[in-house]
């Protein structure tokens, strides 16, 4: 299976790293808020053998606030324009 230029196999498992790039991440504590820190992240994961890499861009820790589509896509687009 070819997706965005890669070829996947689905005939074994697949490594995936999440990088959460929210400022309350519950998982890192907003560890990877800044786009520097997660691209160092992002990076390490890669050299760890990650073959697909999961952005949460949103909080969904209980009673955060919602965030517009545009601070979605800003939060999304910026690790991976570097």
């Amino acid at each position: 299976m070819i997706f965005n230029k890669n070829n996947f196999s689905i005939l074994s498992p697949s490594i995936m790293g999440i990088c959460n790039v929210t400022r309350d991440s519950f998982s890192d504590a907003g560890k990877n808020y800044k786009t520097s820190n997660a691209l160092k992240s992002i990076k390490q994961m890669i050299k760890d053998g990650a073959q697909i890499i999961d952005i949460g861009a949103e909080s969904t820790r209980p009673g955060s606030d919602p965030i517009s589509y545009p601070v979605s896509y800003t939060h999304l687009t910026l690790p991976t324009k570097a």
